[in-house]
């Protein structure tokens, strides 16, 4: 059949093509509705099932500040077995109410819908923080909380048949869990940090940060304590009998680890009960000398202050392993007894814990309780004993009876809850520092706040170290101020500016002699009150001085290294009543965040700022 070609007109093509969308359309036109009504039925599902989230989370936070709450609270020190069993059913029945809302929240956030909207491209970012938010607190909840509610309520129940003191089978028993609670902790703050920054919903954002934040707490803390439950054990003597040599140290003459060496005792440690065996004070350890070698490094930075044969200039460095060997070593030099490890605290820690277990009295009368261990140990101790035997004799009366009362509320288990949480508060904020004799365990503590260490790592690093010069106890007058400013990213590296402000607060006249006496015999005049210091920064690995100056002026210093950190030390004579301003030029290696900051330990905290910036592109 011959093929046919008809010439259509313009009018002709375009009627055909007109019906052709006709017929189209009213066939298009019941997806289109469908489609729209299921746009509108998933918006709406997210919304409904969005609100109810939000209940059921808030449910979970009130759950989770009841649990707080129960936990944290000081029990009476009459209360009955009924009354412990009581609060330990309310704190497990807000655990399972806080778990079951945040379970709920979580599948109320799970399904198409959800996923669909989450993925949208900019309009899904606060719905995928929403999700992420249900399921991190759902995986808190329901993995992590159990654990460690389940501990704390086990350890601080009574040990009936282990005497009244720690259960070490019971931690030991704790320590898988929370190995497991803090892999989950880990694992949820990595994903919550995925979560998207910046939103176009700002009230979504301040979920994801306050997330984040509360995460970055929570992961060290839960790490620590599956830390505690592993070391604990074995450092409280289950596995035979310890030994370890305690030192207080006095702030009020400051050293790198916090305060000069003061009073100490001798910790004894067996199946978890713990035994004060005698008591000393500094100047016993004068007359020794310890054999023990920490490297040219070591020597190099603190040779000439003979650091090692010398008992009140044994912790100038930062570094408290360091401190805590030649203590260890002046020990067995003097008493012939080899320590497991070495304990330390300052005043600061005994205020803590004596908060938790209660006011003690000395043998002479004098209370000794949270509000005032720190002046009695640091200020009004020389102005009521001005003779140093009878001020020392007191100071070691002082700290032999809040030992002796820690130890008794270690025991009952009305005291213990609160005594734990103090203890863990001083050891995760260094107040409290340890050092085990042990290679495995050290390696362990090496790694947390209470092994006090000066890290090795090529992370930014901001250490402002201060060390008294002039043999005062003046430094409980001292106020630090440490602003940290990031400049421009050179081919070089990136430009830091350090500036460091002292300040003494020391009253010119009224201070007992023994507090404001120069044992340095400057060269120059001094007033009483007027103070000098030791200041050594501690940059981070790699970064170089460019210039350094004191009061605008050039500054004269020494160079050392430790641990891999550069280190630049300043004489600085700091009169009555007055203020120096260090301000220090670097070139650091290249960085895209802000340096860890170090908080040495005195009486009068560092106020430290950390100015921001975008960091260095590439780093």
């Amino acid at each position: 059949m011959p093929w046919t070609i008809h010439k259509l007109s313009d009018s002709s093509v375009l009627s055909h093509l007109t019906g052709l969308v006709r017929r189209n359309h009213r066939r298009t036109r019941p997806l289109m509705w469908a489609a729209a009504g299921l746009l509108l039925a998933g918006s709406g599902w997210v919304l409904v099932t969005g609100l109810y989230a939000r209940s059921e989370l808030l449910a979970a936070q009130h759950d989770l500040e009841t649990l707080r709450n129960t936990v944290t609270a000081s029990p009476s020190p009459v209360s009955t077995a009924r009354e412990d069993t009581d609060r330990k059913e309310r704190a497990e029945a807000a655990a399972r109410s806080a778990a079951a809302h945040a379970a709920r929240a979580h599948r109320l956030t799970t399904g198409p819908a959800w996923y669909v909207a989450a993925h949208l491209p900019r309009l899904g970012d606060p719905l995928e923080t929403v999700r992420g938010t249900a399921k991190a607190v759902d995986r808190l909840t329901g993995e992590v909380l159990p654990a460690v509610v389940r501990t704390a309520a086990n350890l601080t129940n009574d040990a009936g048949a282990s005497g009244g003191h720690l259960n070490l089978s019971e931690l030991r028993r704790a320590a898988p869990p929370l190995e497991q609670a803090s892999r989950q902790v880990a694992a949820a703050r990595t994903e919550a940090r995925r979560l998207p920054r910046r939103t176009w919903l700002p009230a979504v954002d301040r979920v994801r940060n306050q997330l984040v934040s509360r995460l970055d707490r929570l992961a060290p803390a839960v790490e620590n304590a599956a830390t505690g439950a592993r070391l604990l054990p074995l450092m409280l003597g289950a596995d035979g009998p310890r030994r370890y040599f305690v030192v207080f140290q006095n702030p009020a003459e400051s050293r790198g680890t916090g305060g000069m060496p003061g009073a100490h005792a001798t910790l004894t440690a067996d199946r978890g009960k713990l035994a004060l065996t005698q008591f000393g004070h500094d100047t016993e350890m004068l007359d020794v000398s310890p054999k023990v070698d920490l490297g040219a490094e070591f020597a190099a930075m603190y040779g000439h202050n003979k650091v090692v044969g010398t008992w009140p200039n044994s912790n100038m460095s930062p570094h408290f392993p360091y401190a805590a060997r030649i203590w260890s070593a002046t020990w067995l030099g003097k008493s012939r007894e080899r320590v497991d490890g070495v304990l330390s605290l300052d005043p600061g820690a005994l205020a803590r814990l004596l908060a938790a277990s209660g006011p003690t009295r000395t043998t002479a009368g004098t209370v000794v309780a949270a509000d005032n261990v720190v002046d009695l140990s640091e200020r009004t101790n020389y102005m009521t004993y001005p003779d140093p035997h009878e001020r020392k004799a007191f100071l070691l009366d002082v700290a032999r009876a809040a030992a002796g009362r820690l130890l008794a509320a270690a025991e009952d288990p009305q005291r213990r809850p609160a005594l734990l949480l103090g203890l863990y508060e001083v050891l995760s904020n260094g107040q409290m520092t340890a050092w085990s004799a042990h290679p495995d365990e050290q390696r362990e503590l090496e790694s947390r706040p209470v092994g006090g260490s000066l890290p090795q790592s090529p992370e930014p690093y901001a250490g402002l170290v201060v060390n008294n010069a002039a043999g005062t106890k003046l430094d409980y007058y001292l106020d630090r101020t440490l602003d940290w400013y990031p400049g421009r990213c050179t081919a070089d590296g990136r430009e830091v500016t350090v500036k460091a402000v002292f300040s003494n607060g020391a009253p010119s006249a009224g201070l007992p002699t023994y507090v404001t006496d120069r044992l340095d015999k400057p060269p120059y005049p001094t007033r009483q009150g007027d103070n000098r210091l030791l200041v050594s920064y501690f940059a981070t690995g790699g970064a170089h001085l460019v210039k350094a100056a004191l009061d605008g002026r050039p500054a004269r210093l020494t160079p050392g290294v430790e641990r891999g950190h550069p280190v630049y030390t300043f004489d600085v004579e700091v009169p009555a009543g007055s203020s120096r301003t260090l301000t220090l030029h670097l070139l650091e290696p290249p960085a895209d965040h802000g340096p860890v900051v170090f908080h040495q330990r005195l009486p009068r905290p560092l106020r430290a700022k950390v100015h921001p910036s975008g960091g260095c592109p590439g780093a």
